[in-house]
């Protein structure tokens, strides 16, 4: 039996029991009229955003498409190039689209079942969660096995080492078009996510006094609507990125391996794996009626713990019989990573929770005002960099030598890369316990609005609480991944480039020592494109929620009885300023991550493309840690005090930590998790434009 054949087939079992989860979402009850309104108000924003942004989004893929055709006529790229970047573009935004879709059903009735228990509400939330993380597994594995049959077929009459290379080149293509889709859906979805919240929160918490979610702020929809756009819709189109990009680069090294088909088809079927393993792990999610919180918090590792260990054991089983025993060292590579990741995820949740001392230390720094909060949180996010700079160190190494690599460099390279595999193989049902989160903080507001018993809200708030711990797990295996795949690409964009200079017969030799000045240039330019492509994200971020602001304070001095409840905001008005202050910096954003490989290969060649990719691998990775653990602690220490702590809410200390929590939103949600996609894609847009740049450059 071929056993690729088990893609596919995988693919379609995430899809289905993807449908099994909507059908139990939406057979739930919805609950009272009021809850039914405010729920399509967020439905009725969370599509207009989304059907704008796509709008945009085709326009820059059909040039970019019209890009590749002319580069593909002119022998630049091959003739599937074009094709392959729509697609992946396609099935990333599809993602993104269908789980908003079942997030802004799922708010209501997380809200409602919360009436009845803690657990209720859990599997409401969780439910919707599980149909984002297998949608995302589903069609990355669709996308991937479609294009690997099509093109494995088309090629056949070719030698099987001369095709693998037509092959894995053609769907490096796809993985660019995910990860340019992934930057729109992240970064745009993160501006009006983050452009709202801080809105809301200066003006509602800080001017006003007046709870989060009071249906008294006019931000209250562009808010909740944020959550979807920014935390599902971008979050699912990220991490679809994350999980095709791990694949690919694996593929795309095989070759130089010397594994043939068969190392091809490895990552594939470790993928595979992870969908069962994942499905499985969705059953064991389950507690009893009367749950803690800590309860649940078990209950979810339960079922990530459950599929980890299921990939464990299969894992060896198919390296052994595909690959035979005297490769066994891919499946420790294998296991490395997701050893890494459960790692990484931990820390994360270290730095970030307010059950441990970093967090508990920075809401305490809040009672002598809102600088010792801010400075507290920077100088958390700085340190809790060394941890997964570690674990990622130790997880390369050990790669790099399990695979083989102090005999055979390539054997090595590919070890490093399927470890990234293994780090999200069990993405299927890690997605599933971070998209949960921003359900179960719309359910909130939406009890809030609807003022149901304060019992409900203290349920949802939980659940929250919870959903900002998976987040920040969720967020160190998005980041560590992106590490260990960004090294692969390097790899195989050094493979690529001599590959073309062999067959064309061009004169060119890598020269990658350090003090080689193109490399050195690459390295310095590559570093500052992660920082200046933050600050792109946080300007926008601080543009849009400056508007909010405005209004807010507009509709609060213009609108008689708003203060007092006596009137109703217009909602309408502030979601369409977050759209389409979203829509406007996103131009400049998504070029960077294009233009820059693009301009540094034109002027200093391909030696100067790998040290731009080294310099924004290194620099971004530690960037993007920094930045979502900082906005974790501050979010977290918020939620602290908010819990009764140090003078709860309304005290001077909550106000401060406010403060704090409006600086850390646009880093651990709109810049930070947006870096990792930006040196993927520079490091695609380097192999596919390989070509063109070894022809037209200046040195």
């Amino acid at each position: 039996m071929d056993l690729v054949v088990l893609v596919p087939i995988c693919s379609i079992i995430a899809l289905l029991f993807a449908v099994y989860f909507s059908r139990k979402v939406l057979k739930m009850s919805e609950g009272t009229e009021k809850i039914k309104e405010i729920a399509s108000s967020i439905r009725v924003g969370a599509k207009a955003y989304l059907i704008r942004q796509y709008k945009g989004v085709a326009i820059f893929f059909a040039g970019m498409f019209v890009v590749l055709f002319i580069l593909s006529r002119l022998d630049y790229v091959s003739v599937f190039v074009p094709y392959a970047f729509l697609t992946g573009g396609f099935f990333s935004g599809l993602s993104g689209f269908l789980g908003m879709k079942i997030a802004t059903s799922a708010n209501s009735r997380t809200t409602w079942a919360c009436t009845k228990s803690l657990n209720s509400g859990l599997r409401a939330a969780f439910s919707s969660g599980a149909v984002m993380g297998l949608v995302v597994v589903g069609f990355g594995l669709l996308d991937l096995s479609i294009w690997y049959y099509i093109l494995d077929w088309y090629y056949r009459a070719l030698p099987e080492a001369e095709r693998i290379v037509y092959i894995t080149s053609s769907m490096l293509t796809f993985g660019m078009g995910a990860s340019s889709m992934a930057l729109f859906a992240r970064v745009g979805g993160g501006i009006f996510t983050k452009a709202a919240d801080v809105g809301a929160d200066l003006v509602g918490k800080v001017e006003k006094g007046i709870p989060e979610d009071d249906p008294r702020n006019p931000a209250v929809i562009a808010d909740n609507v944020g959550d979807n756009v920014g935390d599902v819709a971008g979050l699912g189109a990220d991490l679809y990125e994350s999980y095709v990009g791990s694949i690919i680069s694996s593929c795309a090294l095989a070759v130089a391996a010397g594994l043939g088909m068969k190392g091809v088809v490895i990552p594939m079927l470790v993928a595979a794996i992870g969908v069962i393993a994942s499905v499985l792990g969705t059953f064991f999610v389950r507690t009893g009626e009367k749950a803690s919180q800590k309860m649940l918090l078990r209950a979810l590792r339960k079922g990530v713990y459950f599929a980890a260990i299921v990939i464990m054991i299969a894992a060896y089983f198919l390296v052994v019989n595909v690959l035979g025993q005297e490769h066994v060292g891919i499946y420790f590579a294998i296991l490395s990573g997701l050893i890494a990741g459960i790692g990484i995820g931990f820390f994360a949740e270290y730095f970030t929770s307010s059950q441990y001392k970093p967090t508990r230390q920075l809401a305490e720094s809040a009672q002598t005002g809102s600088a010792t909060v801010i400075i507290s949180g920077i100088s958390i996010g700085m340190l809790s960099t060394s941890v997964p700079v570690i674990i990622v160190g130790i997880s390369v190494i050990a790669s790099y030598l399990l695979a083989g690599g102090a005999d055979n460099f390539n054997m090595g390279l590919y070890g490093i890369a399927i470890s990234a595999v293994g780090m999200l193989s069990t993405l299927g049902i890690t997605l599933a316990t971070d998209a949960y989160g921003p359900v179960a903080d719309n359910a909130g507001g939406i009890a809030e609005m609807a003022e149901l018993e304060s019992v409900v809200r203290e349920r949802t708030d939980a659940l929250d609480s919870l959903g900002n711990t998976t987040a920040a797990t969720g967020k160190g295996f998005a980041i560590g991944s992106a590490a260990l795949t960004a090294l692969a690409f390097i790899a195989a964009y050094k493979d690529s480039i001599e590959l073309l200079v062999k067959q064309r017969g061009l004169d060119f030799t890598f020269d990658l020592s350090i003090i080689n000045p193109q490399v050195l240039i690459g390295l310095f330019v590559g570093g500052m494109a992660t920082f200046v492509f933050a600050a792109f994200a946080m300007s926008s971020v601080s543009k849009a929620a400056g508007k909010i602001v405005v209004e807010v304070r507009r509709q609060f001095n213009e609108i008689p009885g708003l203060m007092e409840g006596k009137a109703k905001p217009d909602y309408a008005a502030c979601v369409d300023i977050c759209t389409k202050a979203s829509q406007k910096e996103l131009v400049k954003i998504a070029l960077l991550g294009v233009v820059s490989p693009l301009a540094v290969g034109l002027l200093l060649g391909p030696n100067g493309v790998a040290g731009l990719l080294a310099g924004a691998t290194t620099t971004g990775f530690i960037l993007a840690v920094m930045m979502a653990n900082s906005g974790g602690a501050w979010d977290n220490g918020k939620k602290y005090i908010e819990e009764g702590n140090l003078g709860g809410k309304g005290s001077d200390a909550h106000k401060a930590a406010v403060v704090g929590d409006t600086v850390g939103d646009p880093f651990k949600d709109t810049a930070g998790p947006a870096i990792n996609i930006l040196i993927k894609l520079m490091a695609m847009v380097s192999i596919v434009f390989g070509m063109f740049i070894l022809t037209w450059s200046i040195l």
